[in-house]
Formats: structure tokens, sequence, C-alpha cells
């Protein structure tokens, strides 16, 4: 027996007992194994220890990301129904049922190695499953600690502690691919191999790939408010998370301004000369490398040797773009504080640009609009990028009517 089958021999163990429990039995699992992240000093030592051992992202924005996301799940699966009979219609006579898959192998990667896992880890329980982590190799010591402590809150509440297991060190494709061929389900988040890796292996698979998400700024848009959520998006955690704005699309009418306000808030477009700079260190035949992944933007400065005498002061950067696919790289996700800008004569130009960019990258994920903050011209274009962009999700930034504040922001991550 290889150590993979090893462990999923006592996943199905503990998934037996555990398929037993009740709906309150699940609710109070869920809860406890959320503290292993939740609670302030282990999830600092998390956040620490992610930084150190990826050398991706902010620690200080690592907390922020394990406790937010984590919080806003457990919120969300308390209102979810997942044992027994979960809907029942009597006019058509029929009745739902929730019943475990088995066992979950859970892909993640390495730039968010505690969020991600947790994630994976709560939903699998939530609904009485195993679940089999497989962390990148780069992530591991992140995962293996949150898993010390998942195993301390599944002890106070008398569960199984092989219903939450990873895979043993090394991490290696053929441990990964093993796992996946003998689970029930696969969940994978991380890079496009992983991902067709997921898909084609047989088992049933959920995967989540490129973000690659780009805004409008319009003619209608408070273009200061734009550039301060745009900020704060893209230097939260050196834009590690998929719903960062890897391209902002400006109507001509306000373009000059929408770039003096970018500016103002920290960020530097590059000449072309350093464009093309940056440009050689960051993609290998057009394809991103993990050189400048995360990284903060001084760092970014020196190793492309950005000739800007304010490189190294900058928040984050901007590079002009006319062109999508893989001629024109920064079209596609950067994973870094780097900000591709696409100039549009009007609304329908910007909406085709999204059209084209995501048939390269980005399908799928979501777009966020800058526009009025009320009324019909607001409706309307949010309705007409619903019904023709390939996206799942439309996010438009609502002020309060007491401040600047966003009720709710298309770009900060949670």
């Amino acid at each position: 027996m290889t150590p993979v089958e090893n462990i999923i021999e006592r996943s199905r163990v503990a998934q037996k007992i555990f398929e037993q429990y009740t709906q309150d039995q699940v609710n109070l699992v869920v809860e406890a194994v959320a503290w292993a992240i939740l609670e302030p000093k282990r999830n600092q030592e998390l956040a620490e220890l992610a930084v150190q051992d990826t050398g991706l992202g902010d620690v200080a924005d690592k907390f922020k990301k394990n406790f937010r996301k984590t919080l806003g799940l457990v919120r969300d699966l308390s209102y979810a129904k997942t044992v027994g009979v979960i809907s029942e219609d009597l006019q058509t006579g029929l009745t739902e049922y929730a019943r475990p898959v088995g066992v979950v192998a859970a892909i993640t990667p390495s730039t968010n190695p505690g969020a991600t896992p947790i994630n994976k880890i709560l939903n699998a329980l939530k609904c009485r499953n195993a679940v089999v982590v497989a962390p990148s190799p780069k992530g591991y010591s992140t995962c293996a600690r949150l898993l010390e402590f998942v195993h301390l809150q599944l002890d106070q509440v008398h569960a199984p502690r092989d219903l939450v297991q990873m895979l043993p060190f090394p991490i290696t494709k053929d441990s990964t691919n093993e796992l996946m061929r003998l689970s029930d389900l696969v969940v994978a988040t991380g890079s496009q191999v992983n991902i067709r890796a997921a898909y084609t292996c047989g088992t049933p698979a959920f995967g989540v790939g490129a973000g690659n998400v780009l805004v409008i700024i319009d003619e209608h848009a408070d273009v200061a408010g734009a550039a301060n959520k745009i900020l704060q998006s893209k230097t939260f955690d050196n834009a590690t998370s998929c719903s960062s704005e890897n391209g902002v699309v400006i109507c001509a009418q306000v373009y000059d301004k929408a770039i003096d306000a970018l500016e103002a808030a920290g960020g530097l477009m590059l000449d072309a000369s350093d464009k093309k700079r940056l440009q050689d260190v960051m993609f290998h035949d057009g394809k991103l490398t993990s050189t400048l992944t995360a990284q903060y933007p001084a760092v970014i400065a020196e190793r492309a040797q950005l000739q800007n005498p304010k490189a190294k002061l900058a928040k984050f950067f901007m590079v002009e773009e006319t062109g999508f696919g893989s001629s024109a790289p920064f079209s596609g996700e950067k994973l870094s504080p780097i900000l591709a800008v696409w100039k549009a004569t009007n609304f329908e130009v910007a909406q085709e640009i999204l059209t084209n960019v995501y048939s390269y990258q980005g399908a799928g994920h979501s777009v966020g609009l800058h526009t009025a903050l009320s009324g019909e011209i607001m409706e309307k274009r949010a309705a007409i990028l619903a019904q023709n962009l390939k996206v799942a999700k439309l996010k438009i930034p609502i002020m309060t009517s007491h401040s600047k504040s966003p009720r709710r922001s298309p770009t900060t991550s949670s």
C-alpha cells in the first residue's frame, strides 16, 4: 500500500463515522475547525509562516485575508442544510436529500497557503466529507501547521482527526495525481496546469484557475474614488487574490483625469523602455513566470532594473496596453501590483476590449464597473455587461450617503 492509499483508507474510515452526524453535530465541527485559523495568535503565526516560506505577499494582509475569508464562509455555511432532507416540493412530489461524496482532494496554491486550505476543509466538512489537502511545495509548512491546529479543534468536539489530512512531504506531482485518482471529488485552485490535471484525472472535479479581472472606468465615474479602490485591491497582499484587478479600461473622456488620479493614489505609469524591461523579466515566451509574483513594488523595480527614479517609491505600476493575447502578455493575469491600462473611445469599445481580453484569460471570473453611483445609467450599463460578458460576477462600488468609504467594493479581497 502506498502512502497515499493509506491516507485515503484512513479518510474513508473517518468519513463513515462522520456521515452519521446530525446537522447540529456537523455545524459544531465546522465552527470548531474554523477556530484553527480565526484564533488571532494562530492566524498571526500562519500569516508570518506563509510569507516566510513562500516569499509571497504581505503578513498583515494575509492575517486579514485569513480572517475575512474564513469568517465570511462560516457565516454563509451556517445557513446551509447539508444533512437529510434539504428541500421538499409537495406540488411535484420531489424530495431532495443531501449526502456526502466521500473523500475530497483539495489542491491548493502557494499564493494563499492558509486561507485556501481552510476554505476547502470547511466546505468539505459541512457536507460530511473527509478531505485530504495537497498543498503547493512552498506552502507545505503553513498547511502542516494549520492541520495541527485543525486536529486540536477536532479533538475538542471528539471528531476523528483523519477527517482532515494532507499529503506527506515532499509534495510531488505523482503523489498529487495519485490522490486525485483515488478520491471521490477533486476541488482544485491554482495554475492552469493544475486545473487541467484535475479535470483529466478521471475523478469529478471543480477547478478555479486564472482570475484576470478587469474593470471599466467610464465617463460618469468618480475617478478619484475609483483610483482609491483600485489602489486597495492592487496592493492588498501584493495582488495574490484572483479578484484583484489585472487591468483597467478607461473611457477616453476621463482618461487623463483617471491616470492622474491613479498616479495621485501611488501608481506609476511606466514608459515603453521600462515596460519592456518589466516584460522581459516577468514573462518567458509569453507565459507568466514566478519571478515577480506577489512581490513589493520596490523588489519588482530592482529585479526588473526599472530606470524611472520614482519606481522604488511607487505603490503599484501601470503599463499602457492596446492588444490582447500572448503577443500582449500584460493583458493576462499578473499576480503582482502591476496594472494594464487600455484607453477606449467609449463604453461600447470598452466592452469590446473586455470581451477580447477575456477570450484570452479571465472568462468565467469577474468584471468591475466604475460608473454613476445610481440611476438608469448604472443599471443599463451593468445589465449590458452582465448579459454579454462571460463572467460569473459583476461588481459595482456603491458609496454610502454619509461617507466616501465603499459600502461594498468590487476590488478588495474578502
